[in-house]
């Protein structure tokens, strides 16, 4: 049996309300380099791993960011508080769910066509890993 919006907006709202979101003042103050943002996520979002091995963010992964203009280049190798929002935006609703994922993709569309193709191949070729 189908869900109907209703129970499927039901079912988003409470997925969102089990997240434990990072507040903004748990990010530091200051700019990071890479391994500190690497750091600092991990640290912050162990709870989300599925395996132990997982990955919350790769360097990797930040530097695509950047290349595909979803993230700002780094000022002299270093991250902004920003920049983590940013971040830690992409993380939260790239491993929420599907819905969340096209909403954003046509949200983006209206804002700038370039950057939601870009996320929207990202997301394609990353839910199929």
């Amino acid at each position: 049996m189908e869900h109907s919006n209703e129970e499927s907006i039901m079912d988003i709202i409470r997925k969102l309300n089990e997240i434990d979101f990072i507040s903004p003042e748990d990010i530091p103050g200051i700019d990071l380099y890479m391994d500190q943002v690497t750091t600092f996520m991990d640290e912050h979002l162990e709870a989300y791993k599925r395996m132990d091995n997982d990955k919350i963010l790769t360097k990797t992964m930040i530097n695509n960011y950047t290349k595909n203009n979803f993230l700002p280049p780094p000022v002299k190798k270093k991250y902004s508080k920003e920049h983590m929002f940013l971040l830690i935006f992409l993380y939260y609703f790239k491993k929420f769910d599907a819905y969340v994922t096209i909403s954003l993709a046509l949200l983006l569309t209206k804002i700038n066509q370039p950057a939601a193709d870009k996320f929207a191949a990202t997301s394609l070729n990353c839910s199929t890993n």
